[in-house]
């Protein structure tokens, strides 16, 4: 299962989610039958890297808010 397909909630994985829905589209009953198959892999390996991304941006942001606090409890005791 993948999250909501929104191409501006996913900008890194946009084309890959176009192709998608088109496969989807195209091909209304063999998609049951593995025809979008491998779109599908493709697309949720985007996701791993784009929440990866994200996951290293957030970390990113965290330690420097940890550098603040300190430097902020230092400078009050």
């Amino acid at each position: 299962m993948h999250p909501p397909l929104t191409l501006h909630r996913h900008p890194m994985c946009a084309e890959i989610i176009e192709e998608f829905q088109k496969c989807h589209i195209e091909h209304p009953y063999a998609k049951f039958f593995g025809e979008c198959t491998d779109l599908k892999i493709k697309l949720d390996c985007c996701f791993r890297q784009e929440k990866a991304v994200k996951r290293k941006a957030i970390f990113e942001e965290s330690k420097k808010f940890k550098e603040r606090l300190q430097a902020y409890r230092k400078e009050i005791a």
